[in-house]
């Protein structure tokens, strides 16, 4: 059974995976791995060079981050030219990987979610997680709902998710972790 782990911007999703490895279970990363294939594959450098221009790469071939930010950011329309280039590739690569468990910000908004055969959604307060963007990453408080903004909304997603886990730094979120992961190892 594959099973997909989503929840917006700063729920807590990346504990939640760090708990997963502890048990022996491997999550697939959607996020660094569009990342490490935005930085090394030579067809997403020029399919993404060719959308956003030679400024997407510095001349010493590191992806620059901030232009990449900025152009998707800029327009819905950007956003989904991006994805369209760096999403199959990413869904191939779950494919590939033999993994049964993956990790996405996005998994509704992408459409992985048609990779999966149940789906986690990791929860928490907005203001608590745009306090854990703003710490983790360093911006405005702007900044973070434009990011969070980028996403379903939360209690769209709980419609959609097979699964709840609070991250709400009061719920026993290690508990709910061990109830559901027992749940999704017996056949449906």
């Amino acid at each position: 059974m594959k099973v997909g782990i989503t929840g917006g911007i700063g729920s807590g999703k990346s504990y939640v995976c760090r708990v997963l490895k502890e048990q022996g279970i491997e999550v697939f990363d959607c996020d660094s791995e569009a990342k490490r294939l935005m930085r090394n594959s030579p067809e997403l450098r020029q399919q993404l060079t060719a959308l956003i221009g030679p400024e997407t790469y510095t001349p010493e071939g590191i992806l620059n981050k901030a232009t990449v930010a900025k152009f998707l950011l800029a327009s819905p329309s950007n956003a989904k030219a991006i994805d369209a280039i760096v999403h199959p590739a990413v869904f191939d690569a779950f494919r590939q990987s033999g993994l049964d468990y993956m990790e996405s910000a996005i998994l509704f908004e992408s459409g992985a979610n048609v990779l999966v055969d149940k789906v986690i959604v990791v929860i928490a307060p907005k203001e608590i997680r745009l306090q854990r963007v703003m710490e983790r990453d360093g911006i405005s408080r702007e900044q973070a709902l434009q990011w969070m903004n980028r996403q379903l909304p939360q209690q769209e997603v709980i419609r959609k998710a097979d699964f709840v886990l609070i991250n709400d730094g009061e719920a026993d979120i290690d508990n709910q972790i061990n109830k559901i992961i027992k749940q999704c190892n017996k056949p449906f």
